[in-house]
């Protein structure tokens, strides 16, 4: 497959996500794409980003969503590279999930 095929492919799945009508339809989607493993470990780094911008220690957010300590450092790391937490940051800020009370569980 040509680069620009490539980089064409995978701008649809981006685009394709934009137009999911909801709640239940994104999650079928996913559901649909992904191992069941796959979709615990992206929730999971989730729950890590949202605790790391509360700024919860490492020790809590193991005990809290049971990632391994190489998981929770890689999502900081790439919180950080992404200048300021990038795009995940914002999200977490703009629905209010950094308030120490803003569960992920619950999101």
């Amino acid at each position: 497959m040509a680069k620009n095929e490539k980089r064409t492919r995978s701008l649809a799945l981006y685009e394709t996500i934009l137009k999911l009508k909801d709640l239940e339809e994104c999650r079928r989607f996913f559901e649909d794409l992904c191992t069941p493993t796959e979709l615990q470990s992206m929730e999971q780094r989730f729950d890590v980003a949202v605790y790391l911008q509360q700024g919860l220690v490492y020790l809590d957010i193991l005990e809290k969503t049971g990632a391994s300590s190489a998981t929770i450092s890689r999502v900081r790391r790439s919180m950080l590279e992404n200048g300021a937490g990038g795009v995940v940051q914002d999200i977490i800020l703009r629905e209010g999930l950094a308030k120490p009370d803003g569960n992920p569980e619950q999101a």
